[in-house]
């Protein structure tokens, strides 16, 4: 069929369009989609913490991280600031992949020593997550009982992968829904499906994650990371090292022998539970701990780019 004049200029017009919007994100959440493709992803942020302000949202939106670590453990417990840094993300969006913001994850102030001492501050998840976050960290993450309490914290009750198979149902309330939606840029119950952990939920777009960084979380390491709903760990090795008693810092502590034998039964604990690991990338060692089956790290942009380039990766950031 040949179309006519106005109709063919039209198609052409259409497709124009479609080029100039560019890529067509796949999901909400960008590391997501990434680790699904079997692609390493590669973060920034600093443990001084990220200015909680909507100018540096705007600055920050077009970063050459797949996701951005938002220290609130180490730096204030702002969340004002954290909920004006996603606004000005989402109004400086989309990325060059396509995806509304870049993820965040962010650090909370709340030691997994144990149980009681996780379920006694959720608040503090409750109130990150309603910021339009894409994802957790809980630090000093020592016993399974603390990690079973963080997922229940973070997961809305409507969700029931892995209920009565090592955690309950959510606790989570609803009244964070509609301020988290608007960043997302979905409808108030397209966040209420979407918001859950990742890959427990293969429609979920939260991120969660552990630090087993001290000799308690060392001995349990095994058992946390069976615990459902956990997506990654790492092994903090500035804080493992001053738990092992390792007076060295940087590089020479990670050369210590008791540090090597801790990466590597963290790193072994991921591996058995399906979990993906998280450890530092640089320009000289990124290609190697990718062949090793690191898919997780902060990475400068040139240390990323270099990453992107081995593993042949197609996805702009």
């Amino acid at each position: 069929m040949i179309l006519s004049m106005p109709a063919a200029m039209l198609a052409i017009l259409a497709l124009a369009v479609v080029a100039a919007e560019g890529p067509r994100a796949k999901r909400i959440n960008r590391a997501i989609e990434l680790l699904e493709q079997g692609q390493p992803i590669y973060y920034t942020g600093s443990h001084s913490g990220t200015e909680g302000s909507y100018e540096q949202g705007l600055k920050d939106a077009q970063i050459y991280a797949d996701y951005i670590s938002y220290d609130m453990e180490h730096a204030p417990f702002d969340v004002k600031g954290l909920a004006e840094y996603m606004r000005g993300l989402a109004a400086g969006g989309p990325t060059r992949s396509g995806h509304r913001t870049p993820a965040v994850i962010v650090n909370v102030p709340v030691n997994g020593t144990d149980e009681a001492v996780v379920r006694a501050n959720a608040w503090m998840f409750q109130q990150v997550l309603a910021t339009g976050v894409h994802g957790v960290l809980l630090t000093h993450a020592d016993t399974p009982g603390a990690v079973r309490a963080f997922v229940e914290a973070i997961r809305l009750p409507i969700h029931k992968q892995g209920v009565g198979q090592g955690i309950e149902e959510g606790r989570r309330g609803v009244h964070g829904a509609p301020t988290a939606a608007k960043i997302w840029g979905v409808s108030e119950q397209e966040y209420l499906d979407k918001a859950d952990a990742w890959p427990l939920n293969p429609e979920g777009e939260l991120l969660l994650g552990l630090k087993l960084e001290d000799k308690y979380a060392l001995a349990n390491a095994e058992e946390s990371l069976r615990v459902p709903g956990i997506a990654f760990a790492e092994w903090g090795p500035g804080d493992m090292a001053l738990s092992l008693g390792v007076r060295a810092r940087g590089a020479d502590a990670v050369k210590d022998p008791a540090m090597v034998k801790a990466r590597a039964r963290v790193f072994s604990a991921c591996k058995a539970n399906h979990k993906f690991f998280l450890n530092s990338f640089g320009p000289n060692d990124v290609v190697d701990l990718i062949r090793e089956g690191v898919m997780i790290g902060p990475a400068s942009r040139e240390t990323a780019e270099i990453g992107r380039k081995f593993t042949k990766r197609q996805m702009p950031w």
